[in-house]
This record gives C-alpha cells, sequence and structure tokens, in this order.
C-alpha cells in the first residue's frame, strides 16, 4: 500500500529539485504537508486528473516490463521493509523506497520522436526515496530528490537497476533477485543482499486492488513478502553483519485516495506459521481519538499469503465484520499523535493479533511526515512486520 495532493508539496520543491539534480542532504522537519496522504494523487475529476492512464480490472502482468516505470500513470513506489537481527541479537528494522511522481500528464515519450533540440535533462517525471533504520533507541530517516535523468535517478533494465544517487537497487539479471540493495547516509548505511524463490503475491482481484468500497479508486499491486536478506549495516562509525527477511510493495495508480479519505494504516505482517498478512484500513473521517471510542469509518482490505504463490483475500465489502482494527496506545512524536500498537481480529482466518512497536518514536519527520517501523506481535500468532500511519 504505500504512497505519497503533489499540490500543497511538490511545487515548493520542483524548481530547486530540477536546477540541482538531486537532494543530497539529511532531511528535517518540515512545515509542507500534513502527512504522505497529501502527497497522493486524489479524485478530483479534473481534465488534468482524467488525462492520466486510468486504473481498471483486467490488467496483464509482464516481467520485467512492469518492474520498470509506468509513466502515463500519475505516481509509483518500489518498496522495501526489512526485519534484521544482528549478530548479537539486537532487532532492527530497515525501510527504502523510491516514489516516482508525474508533475503534468503525458504520453510515455518514444525516443526517436523526440524534437532534436529537446534537452537530455527534459523531463516530467520526479523521483523522491526515503530510507530508514529503526531500533528500539533509535530512528534515524533520511530523503532524496531527483528528476528523471540517467545520470542521478532512474529504473532501468540490464541489469535492472533502481537508483537515486547512490541509494541502488541493483539485481544481477532483468529479474527482480538475486540482488544488492545499497543505500548510504552520513549518520548510517546499509548494504544487503536480497534472495527469493517464492511467486510474486498479487494484491486484491489478480492484482486489480481496491481503496474505495465504490470502487472509484484503485491501484495496480503486486508483492515479494517472501525475501531472505544477509548484508551489513553501518552505524556510529561500526560495520555489523545482520540477517533477516524482506517484503518488496509494487504499486502504480493515477488516483489513489477519494476526496473524503483522509490517511491509512497499513501492516506487513510475518506470522510464525510461515505466512503472511497484508492488511490496511483507509480512513474516512479524523482519526479516533486516544481519550474516545469513536470508530473510525474506513475500507478495509487484506490478503493472507503464502511462499508457494497461493493465498487468499479478506474484503470488508464481502463480510463488513471480518477485519477488526482497533488502536490501543497513541504514541506524542516529532510529526504529531500516532496509534502505535493495536489490537487486529480476523475471525475468518482465526487471527487475533497485538501489534506493538519496535520503537514507538519511530514518525519519518521528511518533507510528508509519516509515522513507519517495525513492529512485533503477540496473541494467537507470533511475528514481527511492518507498520504504516499517515494523516495524522
Amino acid at each position: 500500500m504505500k504512497a505519497l495532493n503533489l499540490k500543497c508539496m511538490l511545487w515548493t520543491a520542483i524548481g530547486l529539485m530540477l536546477i540541482s539534480g538531486c537532494g543530497k542532504a539529511p532531511s528535517t522537519q518540515s512545515s509542507q504537508p500534513k502527512s504522505m496522504a497529501n502527497v497522493v494523487g486524489k479524485t478530483s475529476g479534473t481534465q488534468d486528473d482524467l488525462a492520466y492512464t486510468p486504473v481498471v480490472p483486467g490488467y496483464k502482468f509482464e516481467f520485467p516490463r512492469d518492474h520498470l516505470t509506468h509513466n502515463g500513470f500519475r505516481q509509483e513506489w518500489w518498496y522495501l521493509t526489512a526485519n534484521l537481527t544482528t549478530e548479537k541479537g539486537e532487532q532492527l528494522g530497515a525501510q527504502w523506497t523510491q516514489f516516482r511522481v508525474a508533475l503534468k500528464s503525458s504520453k510515455p515519450p518514444v525516443k526517436d520522436m523526440l524534437p532534436k533540440d529537446q534537452s537530455t535533462w527534459a523531463t516530467d517525471q520526479l523521483y523522491l526515496a526515503h530510507s530508514a533504520l529503526t531500533s528500539s533507541a533509535t530512528h534515524l530517516a533520511h530523503e532524496k530528490w531527483s528528476r528523471r535523468h540517467n545520470e542521478f535517478a532512474d529504473v532501468t533494465l540490464s541489469p535492472y537497476q533502481i537508483r537515486l544517487d547512490n541509494w541502488r537497487w541493483q539485481s544481477e539479471t532483468n529479474a527482480l533477485f538475486p540482488a544488492t540493495l545499497t543505500v548510504e547516509n552520513p549518520d548510517f548505511s546499509y548494504q544487503l543482499k536480497l534472495n527469493s524463490q517464492a511467486p510474486l503475491q498479487y494484491q486484491g482481484d489478480n492484482g486489480y486492488s481496491l481503496k474505495s468500497r465504490d470502487g472509484q479508486v484503485a491501484s495496480y499491486y503486486y508483492s515479494q513478502p517472501f525475501i531472505e536478506i544477509s548484508g551489513e549495516i553501518s552505524r556510529n562509525g561500526k560495520v555489523e553483519r545482520v540477517t533477516g527477511q524482506g517484503w518488496l510493495d509494487r504499486e502504480w495508480s493515477s488516483q489513489f485516495l477519494t476526496k473524503t479519505q483522509q490517511g491509512w494504516d497499513w501492516f506487513a505482517l510475518r506470522l510464525n506459521d510461515g505466512s503472511t498478512l497484508m492488511l490496511f484500513q483507509l480512513r474516512d473521517q479524523s482519526p479516533t481519538e486516544a481519550t474516545t471510542n469513536t470508530p473510525i469509518s474506513a475500507f478495509y482490505s487484506a490478503r493472507r499469503m503464502f511462499a508457494d504463490g497461493t493465498g487468499r483475500n479478506i474484503n470488508s465489502t464481502d463480510n463488513p465484520n471480518d477485519i477488526q482494527m482497533t488502536p490501543l496506545k497513541w504514541q506524542h512524536t516529532v510529526n504529531g499523535d500516532y496509534p502505535v500498537s493495536w489490537q487486529v481480529r480476523i475471525p475468518s482466518e482465526n487471527i487475533n493479533l497485538t501489534i506493538t512497536p519496535l520503537n514507538p518514536n519511530s514518525a519519518m519527520p521528511l518533507s510528508t511526515p509519516y509515522w513507519e517501523g517495525p513492529v512485533q506481535l503477540s496473541g494467537s500468532h507470533t511475528g514481527t512486520g511492518y507498520m504504516e500511519l499517515t494523516g495524522y
């Protein structure tokens, strides 16, 4: 589920980014948008909205094509989260995301039809990337920006590569795996070897993922929730070996939220029986306050997934009471207050989980502030995973 109304946030940064190429400095608290949800293209019915490629049922995925960009759509992302363990047994979380945002609607460029005098710097595509490293005591986060240019930021084949400056996913072939993810920052870095033999998982109806009850908005969405990881992290001047498990989400769309939707709560959970659970709710009104029990009007969706490629969709449209999400504890952070602990019940799957954060202060104080961090599970199942909270 992942994402970044461009109109509130991007234009103040675009001029600088298109001149300088990449933003390399660590991010600081910004007064621009309230949440990541404000960067998602909302459905407004304007002519500009209609000019983007629509998301419709029945899309036929093809690889490696669909590992690349889809420039006719408003936005897309490549999103990896990882639950890691050091050789000393310390639990960590790592996050890396590369977003592509279309600054205006346009048809995909045809190289041979470009004007002969058009500069290679001309582009309608903006990239931004986030990275984070989380322990129980610290949460470090950075971001980078760039225009699309083969010297700075792009997604290419032969072999497959996703990059922005010195943050890079580098595959050995045109497939997703095996690959190495390299992220370098002043205060932390990591180089992680990624591999998976499991089939991709298609969220929703064969990759057509609804985001509202009326079907007004949707995305194309596939995941790889079964990634084996080994490698190194560096922090405080010290290199440490790590192993763990990762989760990659790929999603693209042209409208992501309705006018009334404020934000979402998204979970990528790894259960001790070997299955995984993708779960999200999109909230239609202000979030529940910490001191009240006011229910949140939301659209829910989930998928239980297995390493052999099978899975089961869980949709609250069919069974309104089958997904129950209740915030248990709120945390005040630099970005505001977030519900960082949850009770999740899915009776049809015999799931009753208490979800707690590894570090409650995992707010991302970036130009689009939100909360993202590793979580631990107890109850009907144990395990680990990741949680993202936006719109608070």
